[in-house]
């Protein structure tokens, strides 16, 4: 699954810069996750690293947008190769 960010967000802005695929975004109001390119640190990290470094644990996973560890592995191989 990739990950959401809920309304909870402060815009804090320490989870954008520690995304290693720049899924997340500065949107209209709040820090925004595009699910296209979140891989919940799949291929990078353990662990997704916006969910380490937000201090108001608003960055769940998103149920809009099921996926298996494969997949978001398979995701990561196609956002590598973009470069």
């Amino acid at each position: 699954m990739a990950l959401t960010i809920t309304d909870e967000c402060i815009n804090c802005d320490v989870c954008e810069p520690e995304c290693p695929n720049q899924a997340i975004f500065q949107g209209e109001l709040i820090y925004e996750i595009d699910p296209d390119c979140c891989t919940e640190c799949v291929g990078h990290f353990e662990q997704p690293q916006c969910q380490q470094v937000c201090p108001v644990d608003c960055i769940p996973l998103d149920p809009g947008h099921p996926e298996t560890e494969a997949q978001l592995m398979e995701k990561y191989r196609g956002l590598i190769a973009r470069g």
